[in-house]
C-alpha cells in the first residue's frame, strides 16, 4: 500500500513541480534534477501512450486484408537482434536501479525527488518493455526494411535528452554539488543506448532492397513459396551451429535459439534438425573409437570388459576432462554460500568488519550462483553429448558384429536379444555419462563439506565425517542387491523380447491356427517373470531411497549431538552453516542410489555387450578368392568336410569333391534334409569348415529358399545398391514376369515393400529375389529352389529367360525337387546323407545309381496319371500357350482388369503415398494432452495412492522446514545471548522431527513404487491384448521395429523412469513453495519479485516445450528405423554377405544412427538452454532477497530467521522444477506411444457366445462362397471380385492359377484374416462371419505356404496347446516321415527348434506344419502351396498321408506342381480375381481350349526335358 501511495504522491509531485518550475524566471529550473527526472518520465509516458494507441489500432483493425506476412527484410542491416538486446538491457537496467533506490529511501526516508526519480525508472522499465515486445512482435513480421518513423524520432529526442541530463551531471560536479551515484551511472548508461539506437534507426545500411527487388523475378515466385523447400533441406544440409559458435553463443547456448524459434512457429520435422558436426556424428567417431579399442586388444574378439571401458574413456578424454573441471568448479562455487552463510547472519546482527560488508557478501553470493549455474550447465550438457557418442559407437559396433556372427553363435543370441543390446544397453552405457563424475565429486564434496563443519563446529565434524562414511559404507550391499536385480530383470526381459520378436514374425500362422492368445499367455508368463525381479528391484531401490533421503538428516543429527556432548556452543549462525552443508551434501548423497543402481546396471549392460563382441565371426578364410579372370574354373571344392555344429561327431557335408568351369550350369538335387541347401552355404562360405579347401573364381549372387525382402520400394530392393541402368533394369523385369506384377500395383516398382515383403505374394518376393541377383551381373549364381514357389507356367518361364537365356554365359548352381528342369543341367549333383552321391549329365546317371532313379522314378509316377490323350495334344496347346502370352488367357478379362488398374493408378496418384501399405510412423504432435497424465495417475487402483504420495511428501516438507527453523529459532545468535531452550530439549525436538520426517519418505517411496509397478502392468497388459487382437492388416502396415520398440524401450520407460520422473515433479513443487514460504515469511517484498521471474520461467518453458516435445517424439520415430534396419541384416545375412553389400549396410545404419542422434543431440542442448536461462532467474530472485535483507533496518526481524532464509534461498532452484516439468512430458511420451497402441481397432470377437457352433461343426465341410469380393484396404482395388462357387463336403478341390490370381487371398478369406467386403462363406450351413474367430479358425487346418517353426522343441511345435499325448505326437511324426529323424536326435521330442527353425531344413519343417494338420484332424483341411518346398517323392508320400488320413475330409489344395491338383475332384481356375474355369480335371482337360488344359500342356513340355 505504501508503494501504491508513493506513487500516486509522485505523480501529483511530477505535473505539480514542472507547472511551478516553467512559472520561474530564470532557467535554473532546468539544472534542477527533479525536473530532469520529470522531463524524463514524461517522455517515457508520451511513448507508453504512443504504443498503447497503436496496439489498440491494430487490434481493432478491420477489413483490410495484409496478404501473407513476411519477416523484417532488413534485420542483417539494421542490427535488429541487437536492438531488441538493447532495449531489453535498459529495462531490465531500469529496473534494478528502480529497486535498488526504493529500498535506500525506505530505509533513509522519502524525499519528493526520490519519488520522482523512483517513478521515471517505473515509467522507464515499463516504456522499453514495451519497446522490446513491439519490436520482437509486430516489427519482427513485418516486411518492413526500415523502423517505423516515430520511433526513430523518438530515439533522437531519447538521445538529446540523455546528453543534456548528462551534461547537467558534469556542471553539478564541477560545481561541487553532491549527486547520487546512480543519476550519474544512469545518464551514462541512457547516452550510450540513444546514440546506439540513433545509429541503427537513422545510418543502418539497407543491403537487402535491391535484393528484394530481384527475387521474385528471379525465382519466378515470391519467397514465401520456396521456404518450405529450403526449410525441408535446411536439416539435411546445415551443420549444428554448437561446431562454429563464438565464446558467448557458447556460455549462454545461445547457438540453439533459431531451432527452438522454429519449433515455436512450426511442427517440427527431422528435416529441420541440423546435422551433427563430423566429430559428434558416428561417421566420423566411429573409425575413431575402433582403432582406440583395437589397440587395446588387437581384435574385437578379445575383448574384456575393462579393455572396452579404457577404449571408451580414451575415445571421448577431451570432453571428460573438460567436464571434471566443471564439476570441480561447480562444486566449489556451491559451497562459498554454505561459508559464508555465518558472515551475514553476523552483519544483519550488527557485527560488521569493514564498510559496505553487505554489498560485497551480496555480490559474492551472486557471483557464486552465476558461475555454478554456468558450470553447471555445461556440464550437463557436455555429459549428455559424451553420451550420444558412446551409445551411437557402442550401437554401431553391435551391428557390426552382427554382420559376421557364425551359424552357431546367432543360434544362440537371437534377434530379438540383439536388439536389447542396442536399445537397452547401449543407451543405458551412453546415459552413464549424467553419472561418471559423482563418485568422485561425493568425495570433493564430502571433504569441502568437513573443512566448513571444522571452521563452524570443530571436532563434532568428526562426527560429521563418520555419520557420512558409514551412509557410503551401506552402499556395498546395496550395490551388489540392486546388480543382482538389475542382472535378473535384463535376461528375464531379453527371454521376453525373443519371444515377442517370434510371435510377430510369425503372427499370420498364429492367427491361422488361433494360437495367438496361447501366445501371448506365453508372453504374460515371461512377463510375470520379469515383473518378479522388477518389484524386487523397485522395493530395494524404495529401501535405499528411504535410507539415503534420511542420510543428511542422520548425519547433521550425529554431529548436533556431538556438539553438545562436547560442550561445543551451538549458534544460529554456525547452525544454518552447518544445515546449508548438509543440504548441499544431501543432493550427491540423494543421488548416490541412482548412481550406485548406474554403476550396476552399467556393468551389467556392458558384460553383456563384451559376451557378445567375443562371440565367435565366421570363418573368414573358408574361402580362398582368387582374382577375376585368373583361372577358368569357377568353383572348386576338395576333399570338404563341413559341419554347422563343430561340436557334433557327424559333419552336415561328408567328402564334397566338386569342380565347376565358367559357363555351366549345375543341379543339385535330393531328399529332403540330404544337404542340399549346406552344400550352397558352403560355396558362400557360411559353413564351418572342418577340413579341405574351396577356391571361388569371380563375384557371386545368391537367392535364398526362404524370401529376403527388405521393407522399402520394389525398385530399391532390385537395384540393391547398384546404380539404375534403365534398359538392364527392364529386361530383368521382363526375365522375372514382373512387368505385369508392377502394373497391377498402384505405384508400379515404387510401391513400398511390408516388411519381411508382407504385402506380396511368395511368388513376387521370389521373383523379386531373382530379379535381385540378375541385375547384380554377377559370375557365379546360387539358386536355393527358386521355383517351388512360383507356379508351373511362371516357373517355366523363369527357367528358360533367366537360367537358360540371361545367364546363360554364367556359373549357375541351382537346388530344385523340380525333376524336369535337371537335362538342361550340364552337371547333376544327387545329394544324400551329406554326401554327393551321384554326379553327371543326365543320362549319365540316370542307370548309375538308385538315388536319382528315385527322384526320377516319382516324378514319372506323377506324370503317368496324365492321361495319353492330353499328351497328344500338347504341341497343340502349347503353341497355343505361347501365342497367347504370359497372361492373356482370356482377353476380355485382362484387359478389363488393365482399364481397371489405369483408373486406380489414376486415383491413387492424387491420394499420393496414403495409398502405400507402409506408412510413415505415426506421432503425436503438439503438447502431451492432460488426458495422458490424468490416465497414467488414475490407472492404478483408480488413483487412489496418488493423494497419499503427496500428503507424505508435503508432511515431509513441512517437518523439515519446521526442523531447520527450531534449531535457528532455538540457538542463540552469539555466545553472550542466553540459549530459549537447553540442550536435551533442543536436539530431542530435533530428532523427533527428523524421524517423522524420515517415516514420511518411506511411505511416500513405497506408495509411489507400488503404484508405478502396477501402472506398468496394466499398461503392458492392454498393450500386448491390443496388438494380440489386431487384424492382420495391422501387422501388414506395421513393420515390428515399431512394435518392438514400444515393448522395449518405451516399456523401460514406463517400469523404471516415469514413476520417478512424476513423483519428481510433484516433490520440487511442493519443495519450491516450502522455499518461497520460508523466504517471504521473512521478507515479504521477495513476492514482488517472485511473480514476475515465476512468469518469466513460465513465459520460457512455453517457448521451450513445442520445440522439446517435437524433438523427444523425433527421437522415438527415428529409433524404429535403426531397430528394423537391424532386425532385416540380422535376418538377411548370409543374402548381404553373398553380394559383398556388407559397407552399404554399414553406412545405411551410421546414417539412421545419425539421424536418431541429431534430434537426442539437439533435445539434449535446448533443455540446457532453458535450464541456463531459468538458473539465470533464479539467480535474480536470489540476488534481490539478499538486497532486501540488508537494507532492512536493524532490529525488525530476527538474524537466525533471515539467516534461514537465504539458507533456503540457496536452494532456490526454479529450474529443477521446470526442467522435472520438461524431463517429465518428454519421458510421458511413452505412455502416449503405448496407449496409442492399446487403441488400435481389434479383430471380431474370438467367441460369440449367441452363436457358438456346435463341437461336431463342420459335419461335412461343405464350403459354399457367394458373390465374395475381398480387399486388403479401404482405399485398394479389389483382390476377388465376386466370386460364386461351392466346395462339396468330402471332395478334394484343387485352386490353380498364375501368381497374383488370388489364390492366397481366398484362403484368407476363408480364415477371416481379411473380412469380405461384400458376399459371403457359408460353411456346412453357417455363415462364418457371424460365429466367432477362435470358433472358426480351431475347426480349420491349413499347411501354410511359408512354412513356420518357433523355437522350442519339437512337442511344442507340433502341440503348442498340450492337447495331445506323446504317443500321438510320435505317430504324427511317423506319418509325416519325420519320426525316424526325430527319433536320432537325443532329445527325441524334446529336440531343440532353434530361431525361425533354422537348425531344421525347410523341407522339414513344411512336414512339421504337415505334423500339426494330422494331430488337428480337421474337417476342412487347405494346403497353401504346402508341398512347394519337398521333392517329388517327398510330396507323393505327403499325398498319400493326407488321402489315407482325411479321405472324409473336404480338401482345398493351392499348388504350383500340376500334379498335386490332378487327384483332386474339382479345379477352381482364377485368373485376375475371378473364377475362369471350375471343373473336374477330367471334364477341363476334355477341352482342349481350357486354360486349365492349356497349363497341363506346357507342364507336361517342361517335364519332358524340353529345356534339355
Amino acid at each position: 500500500m505504501e508503494l501504491v501511495q508513493s506513487s500516486k504522491h509522485g505523480m501529483s509531485i511530477l505535473f505539480s513541480h514542472l507547472y511551478s518550475s516553467l512559472t520561474y524566471s530564470g532557467t535554473d529550473f532546468l539544472t534542477k534534477p527533479i525536473f530532469l527526472r520529470g522531463f524524463s518520465g514524461s517522455l517515457h509516458l508520451v511513448l507508453l501512450s504512443v504504443l498503447f494507441i497503436s496496439w489498440l489500432c491494430k487490434k481493432f483493425k478491420v477489413g483490410h486484408s495484409e496478404g501473407p506476412k513476411e519477416k523484417f527484410k532488413n534485420k542483417g542491416g539494421l542490427y535488429f537482434k541487437q536492438t531488441v538486446i538493447c532495449c531489453f538491457g535498459v529495462s531490465v537496467f531500469s529496473l534494478v536501479l528502480c529497486l535498488l533506490n526504493y529500498f535506500y529511501w525506505y530505509r533513509n526516508g522519502w524525499s519528493d525527488e526520490g519519488l520522482m526519480t523512483l517513478l521515471d525508472l517505473a515509467l522507464r522499465t515499463l516504456a522499453w518493455g514495451s519497446v522490446c515486445v513491439y519490436l520482437r512482435t509486430q516489427l519482427f513480421n513485418s516486411a518492413k526494411s526500415k523502423y517505423p518513423f516515430l520511433l526513430r524520432v523518438w530515439w533522437g529526442f531519447y538521445l538529446c535528452s540523455s546528453c543534456y541530463c548528462l551534461a547537467i551531471d558534469v556542471v553539478l560536479y564541477r560545481k561541487h554539488v553532491n549527486l547520487p551515484v546512480q543519476y550519474s551511472v544512469s545518464d551514462v548508461v541512457s547516452v550510450i543506448s540513444g546514440f546506439f539506437l540513433c545509429y541503427v534507426g537513422y545510418f543502418g545500411k539497407n543491403e537487402d532492397e535491391d535484393i528484394l527487388l530481384e527475387e521474385p523475378l528471379l525465382n519466378g515466385n515470391t519467397s514465401g513459396s520456396n521456404e518450405a523447400e529450403s526449410s525441408k533441406s535446411k536439416g539435411v544440409d546445415t551443420v549444428t551451429p554448437f561446431s562454429r559458435a563464438g565464446f558467448f553463443s557458447n556460455l549462454t547456448l545461445s547457438w540453439l535459439g533459431p531451432l527452438i524459434a522454429l519449433g515455436n512457429k512450426k511442427t517440427l520435422d527431422l528435416e529441420d534438425v541440423p546435422q551433427l558436426a563430423p566429430g559428434d556424428s558416428v561417421v566420423g567417431a566411429f573409425p575413431v573409437f575402433r582403432n582406440k579399442l583395437e589397440a587395446e586388444c588387437g581384435t574385437v574378439n578379445n575383448v574384456t570388459t575393462l579393455k572396452l571401458v579404457k577404449a571408451l574413456l580414451f575415445f571421448a578424454w577431451k570432453e571428460i576432462l573438460l567436464t571434471a573441471l566443471y564439476v570441480m568448479i561447480y562444486t566449489l562455487a556451491s559451497y562459498v554460500g554454505p561459508y559464508l552463510i555465518d558472515n551475514f547472519v553476523q552483519y544483519l546482527n550488527g557485527r560488521r568488519q569493514y564498510k559496505n560488508e553487505g554489498y560485497v557478501l551480496v555480490s559474492v553470493f551472486f557471483a557464486s550462483k552465476l558461475v555454478e549455474c554456468i558450470a553447471q550447465r555445461h556440464w550437463f550438457f557436455r555429459l549428455q553429448l559424451v553420451g550420444i557418442r558412446v551409445r551411437s559407437v557402442l550401437a554401431t559396433m553391435i551391428y557390426d558384429k552382427g554382420m559376421t556372427l557364425s551359424c552357431q553363435s546367432k543360434q544362440g543370441h537371437t534377434s530379438g536379444e540383439i536388439i536389447n543390446l542396442m536399445t537397452v544397453d547401449a543407451e543405458r552405457i551412453g546415459d552413464f555419462g549424467w553419472f561418471m563424475h559423482d563418485p568422485w565429486m561425493v568425495l570433493v564434496q564430502v571433504a569441502v563439506a568437513l573443512l566448513i563443519l571444522y571452521k563452524n563446529l570443530g571436532l563434532a565434524s568428526i562426527a560429521a565425517f563418520v555419520a557420512t562414511v558409514l551412509v557410503m559404507l551401506a552402499n556395498y550391499p546395496l550395490e551388489k542387491f540392486q546388480e543382482k536385480f538389475q542382472d535378473k530383470i535384463m535376461e528375464s526381459k531379453d527371454k521376453r523380447m525373443k519371444a515377442t520378436s517370434e510371435i510377430l514374425r510369425n503372427m499370420r500362422i498364429l492367427k491361422l491356427q488361433g494360437w495367438e492368445m496361447k501366445f501371448l499367455s506365453k508372453i504374460a508368463k515371461l512377463r510375470e517373470t520379469e515383473a518378479g525381479w522388477l518389484k524386487r528391484y523397485v522395493y530395494a531401490n524404495a529401501m535405499t531411497t528411504f535410507v539415503f533421503w534420511g542420510a543428511p538428516t542422520f548425519v547433521s543429527v550425529a554431529t548436533f549431538g556431538a556438539c553438545i556432548l562436547m560442550g561445543i556452543p551451538l549458534e544460529s549462525g554456525k547452525i544454518l552453516s552447518a544445515l546449508a552443508t548438509f543440504r548441499i551434501l544431501q543432493e550427491p548423497i540423494f543421488n548416490l542410489p541412482d548412481t550406485v543402481s548406474m554403476i550396476a546396471q552399467t556393468k551389467v549392460s556392458l558384460d553383456r555387450i563384451v559376451s557378445f563382441l567375443r562371440l565367435e565371426d565366421l570363418q573368414f578364410d573358408t574361402i580362398e578368392k582368387l582374382p577375376r579372370g585368373s583361372s577358368n574354373t569357377a568353383i572348386e571344392i576338395i576333399d570338404g568336410n563341413f559341419s554347422w555344429d563343430l561340436s557334433s561327431s557327424n559333419p552336415t557335408l561328408k567328402d564334397i569333391n566338386l569342380k565347376v568351369q565358367h559357363g555351366m550350369r549345375v543341379a543339385v538335387c535330393g531328399t529332403v534334409g540330404s544337404g542340399k541347401s549346406s552344400l550352397l552355404s558352403c560355396i558362400l562360405g557360411e559353413i564351418p569348415r572342418i577340413s579341405g579347401t574351396v577356391k571361388l573364381c569371380g563375384t557371386k549372387a545368391y537367392v535364398a529358399q526362404s524370401p529376403w525382402i527388405q521393407s522399402g520400394k520394389i525398385e530399391e530392393n532390385i537395384l540393391f545398391g547398384k546404380e539404375m541402368e534403365r534398359m538392364r533394369y527392364e529386361r530383368v523385369l521382363e526375365a522375372c514376369s514382373l512387368k505385369k506384377d508392377l502394373e497391377i500395383l498402384s505405384f508400379g516398382d515404387q510401391t513400398l515393400i511390408g516388411e519381411r515383403g508382407i504385402n506380396l505374394s511368395g511368388g513376387q518376393k521370389q521373383r523379386i529375389q531373382i530379379a535381385r541377383a540378375l541385375y547384380h551381373n554377377a559370375d557365379i549364381y546360387l539358386f536355393d529352389d527358386p521355383f517351388s514357389a512360383v507356379d508351373a507356367h511362371t516357373g517355366s518361364h523363369l527357367f528358360r529367360e533367366c537360367l537358360l537365356g540371361l545367364l546363360s554365359s554364367k556359373v549357375v548352381i541351382f537346388v530344385t525337387h523340380q525333376v524336369e528342369f535337371l537335362p538342361a543341367a550340364d552337371l547333376i549333383l544327387v545329394m544324400k546323407e551329406g554326401k554327393i552321391t551321384q554326379a553327371g549329365k543326365y543320362n549319365e546317371i540316370l542307370n548309375s545309381g538308385t538315388d536319382f532313379m528315385e527322384l526320377v522314378g516319382a516324378h514319372k509316377k506323377a506324370l503317368s496319371e496324365l492321361d495319353s490323350a492330353e499328351a497328344g495334344s500338347v504341341s497343340e496347346s502349347t503353341n497355343m500357350s505361347k501365342d497367347v502370352g504370359d497372361m492373356d488367357i482370356t482377353d476380355g478379362v485382362v484387359e478389363k482388369k488393365e482399364n481397371k488398374d489405369v483408373q486406380n493408378g489414376k486415383t491413387d496418384d492424387v491420394v499420393g503415398s496414403k495409398g502405400q501399405i507402409i506408412q510413415e510412423e505415426e506421432r503425436e504432435k503438439g503438447k502431451v494432452g492432460f488426458p495422458v497424465y490424468w490416465k497414467y495417475i488414475s490407472m492404478a487402483y483408480k488413483g487412489a495412492l496418488v493423494p497419499c504420495v503427496l500428503l507424505a511428501q508435503v508432511l515431509y516438507q513441512i517437518l523439515q522446514i519446521g526442523s531447520n527453523y527450531w534449531m535457528a529459532w532455538a540457538t542463540p545468535i552469539s555466545q553472550v545471548v542466553k540459549p530459549a531452550v537447553s540442550s536435551s530439549t533442543l536436539i530431542s525436538v530435533y530428532v523427533a522431527l527428523a524421524i517423522g520426517s524420515s517415516f514420511c519418505i518411506l511411505v511416500r517411496s513405497l506408495v509411489l513404487f507400488t503404484a508405478g509397478l502396477k501402472t506398468a502392468t496394466i499398461l503392458f497388459n492392454k498393450m500386448h491384448l491390443c496388438i494380440f487382437r489386431a487384424p492382420m492388416s495391422f501387422f501388414d502396415a506395421t513393420p515390428s521395429g515399431r512394435i518392438l520398440n514400444r515393448a522395449s524401450t518405451d516399456q523401460s520407460a514406463v517400469d523404471f523412469n516415469i514413476p520417478y520422473q512424476v513423483g519428481a515433479f510433484a516433490f520440487a513443487m511442493i519443495q519450491l513453495l516450502g522455499i518461497i514460504a520460508v523466504m517471504s515469511q521473512v521478507a515479504w517484498q521477495v513476492l514482488i519479485v517472485f511473480i514476475p521471474v515465476i512468469a518469466t520461467c513460465i513465459w520460457y518453458q512455453q517457448y521451450y516445450m513445442p520445440s522439446a516435445r517435437e524433438l523427444t517424439r523425433l527421437v522415438g520415430v527415428c529409433k524404429a528405423p535403426v531397430i528394423q534396419h537391424f532386425a532385416e541384416t540380422i535376418s538377411g545375412s548370409t543374402t548381404i554377405r553373398s553380394f559383398d553389400e556388407e559397407s552399404r549396410f554399414r553406412d545405411i545404419n551410421l546414417k539412421l544412427t545419425d539421424a536418431y542422434s541429431r534430434p537426442k543431440f539437439n533435445a539434449a542442448g535446448t533443455r540446457e538452454w532453458l535450464c541456463f536461462r531459468l538458473d539465470m532467474m533464479s539467480s535474480i530472485t536470489f540476488f534481490f532477497s539478499l538486497v532486501f535483507l540488508i537494507f532492512i533496518p536493524e532490529g525488525v526481524i530476527d538474524p537466525g530467521i533471515a539467516g534461514l532464509a537465504v539458507t533456503y534461498g540457496l536452494n532456490l532452484n526454479i529450474a529443477w522444477v521446470i526442467w522435472v516439468l520438461c524431463q517429465m512430458e518428454n519421458k510421458i511420451i511413452s505412455v502416449e506411444r503405448i496407449l496409442q497402441y492399446t487403441c488400435v481397432p481389434s479383430e471380431p470377437p474370438l467367441e460369440i457366445e449367441e452363436n457358438r457352433p456346435d463341437h461336431s461343426w463342420p459335419p461335412n465341410g461343405e464350403v459354399d462362397i457367394c458373390d465374395l469380393q475381398v480387399r486388403y484396404a479401404p482405399h485398394m482395388p479389389l483382390v476377388l471380385r465376386g466370386l460364386t462357387c461351392t466346395f462339396l463336403g468330402g471332395m478334394k478341390t484343387g485352386i490353380v492359377g498364375r501368381t497374383g490370381s488370388g489364390k492366397s487371398t481366398l484362403i484368407q478369406a476363408l480364415f477371416r484374416i481379411v473380412e469380405p467386403a461384400a458376399g459371403q462363406i457359408i460353411i456346412d450351413g453357417i455363415n462364418i462371419s457371424l460365429i466367432g474367430l477362435h470358433d472358426l479358425r480351431s475347426r480349420l487346418s491349413i499347411i501354410p505356404q511359408e512354412p513356420t517353426m518357433f523355437e522350442g522343441t519339437i512337442r511344442s511345435n507340433l502341440d503348442p496347446l498340450d492337447e495331445h499325448t506323446d504317443g500321438q505326437i510320435w505317430e504324427a511324426l511317423d506319418k509325416c516321415q519325420l519320426g525316424d529323424k526325430v527319433r536320432e536326435k537325443e532329445g527325441k521330442l524334446d529336440s531343440t527348434v532353434s530361431e525361425n527353425g533354422e537348425n531344421w531344413s525347410v523341407g522339414q519343417r513344411q512336414l512339421v506344419c504337415l505334423g500339426r494338420v494330422l494331430l488337428k484332424k480337421s474337417k476342412v483341411l487347405v494346403l497353401d502351396e504346402a508341398t512347394a518346398s519337398v521333392d517329388t517323392a517327398t510330396d507323393n508320400l505327403i499325398q498319400q498321408t493326407l488321402s489315407q488320413h482325411f479321405s472324409n475330409c473336404t480338401f482345398i489344395t493351392i499348388a504350383h506342381r500340376i500334379t498335386s491338383v490332378l487327384h483332386s475332384d474339382m479345379v477352381l481356375l482364377l485368373n485376375n480375381g475371378l473364377i475362369e474355369e471350375y471343373d473336374s480335371p477330367n471334364r477341363l482337360l476334355e477341352n482342349k481350349s481350357s486354360s486349365f488344359a492349356q497349363l497341363v500342356a506346357e507342364y507336361t513340355v517342361r517335364s519332358g526335358s524340353s529345356f534339355g
